[in-house]
């Protein structure tokens, strides 16, 4: 195991019927701004209820932030921010929401060149201010809200930003406000957070038993209570396993100390970018692709994940690992997501081109090794077509 610190603030308040907490959190004189999606906030008395929680708190709103957040869009919730002197944000979403308020919150205190803050990647902002954020949660799939990372789209390309600022001061997770959500967002959730636990996960053997178990603890409760958040509506147990269990894939807890390996996230963003698929989509048609292509470098933990996670005890190890990676395709299709790229009529060309955009990106040396190179990243997507 390798030497790490380990930090994180955020206040969680999980559970039914807590809103009305809000009050005991936000700062009394806060002039707070709550960012949004659509409008399924305002439709399902969402908005309405966090609003009674703000009391005689001054309250605006700014509605839109895309699926994918475009930094023309925050931008202008920047402009709200400052000529109205807001001094908390408060993101009503999933991710993307979360994600678009982290930026909102760090570009609000920069006075210019606010695209530069996209072109650090995964290494922390060099900020020394933000406005201070909390969410409530109404689609569990990213973690967003008890991390420090998010991406936002500028000129068609994802671009992750982190900074230790932007951790959210509190997250709501009630299981009740994800009950309007359609079954492919359910779907969407599912893989998203299943790919985060096992990019932290299915790297290199570094004996750090306790982020295995926890990762593998994850990963089981995904595969078992996933699929009944995603066929029945009023499971609310399950559906509350399954959303701390896509909080906890990515709170920093099982990634410390081991190798990471974000590949899958890095192709998956680009495919978003080009063609629209959902991200969590995009995920699960390209991780087992990869997993085959990637076999010798995973094997000790291949194997590992195939006897602890899907309990598979009988075959030789390579048998092992082929069953694990179809379980685990099969796993992403009972689900609805279909796992080849020939379904959302993605071609050869359409791969060489996605290829050429991440080689414009700099992504060229991935994998917890960095030895996952562009022509390996062309056989994976030519695999699951």
């Amino acid at each position: 195991m390798q030497n790490f610190d380990y930090f994180n603030p955020t206040h969680i308040v999980f559970g039914q019927d807590r809103l009305n907490e809000l009050d005991n959190l936000v700062p009394q004189n806060a002039k707070v701004l709550v960012l949004f999606g659509g409008g399924s906030v305002k439709r399902f008395g969402t908005l309405d209820k966090i609003r009674a929680s703000l009391g005689d708190r001054e309250v605006l709103e700014f509605g839109g932030i895309e699926a994918n957040p475009e930094f023309d869009t925050l931008m202008k919730a920047v402009d709200v921010v400052r000529e109205e002197n807001v001094d908390f944000l408060l993101a009503v979403g999933g991710g993307s929401v979360m994600d678009g308020t982290k930026f909102i919150a760090v570009a609000a205190k920069q006075a210019s060149e606010h695209s530069k803050l996209l072109s650090h990647g995964f290494e922390p902002l060099p900020i020394d201010s933000a406005i201070p954020l909390g969410c409530v949660v109404t689609l569990p799939a990213t973690g967003s809200e008890m991390n420090t990372f998010g991406v936002v789209t500028y000129k068609q390309q994802k671009y992750p930003f982190t900074s230790p600022l932007v951790y959210p001061k509190f997250s709501f997770l009630d299981p009740d406000l994800t009950l309007t959500l359609p079954k492919e967002q359910i779907a969407n959730g599912v893989a998203d957070a299943f790919i985060h636990v096992i990019e932290q996960y299915l790297t290199k053997t570094e004996n750090a038993k306790v982020q295995d178990r926890f990762s593998e603890g994850l990963l089981k409760t995904l595969i078992e209570d996933g699929p009944v958040t995603y066929n029945n509506n009023t499971d609310i147990d399950a559906r509350k396993n399954f959303m701390w269990s896509a909080t906890s894939a990515l709170n920093g807890l099982i990634g410390v100390g081991v190798m990471h390996d974000w590949s899958t996230h890095m192709i998956g963003h680009e495919m978003t970018a080009m063609f629209g698929i959902a991200h969590g989509r995009t995920l699960a048609i390209i991780l087992p692709s990869l997993l085959r292509e990637r076999k010798v470098q995973k094997r000790d933990k291949l194997i590992q994940f195939a006897e602890r996670v899907w309990d598979i005890s009988t075959g030789t190890d390579d048998e092992k690992i082929d069953k694990a990676i179809d379980k685990t395709e099969a796993f992403f299709n009972s689900l609805g997501i279909v796992t080849n790229l020939s379904h959302y009529s993605i071609n050869d060309t359409d791969i060489d081109t996605l290829v050429n955009n991440m080689k414009k990106m700099g992504l060229t040396h991935l994998s917890e090794t960095g030895d996952l190179t562009l022509d390996i990243v062309h056989n994976i997507l030519t695999s699951a077509k």
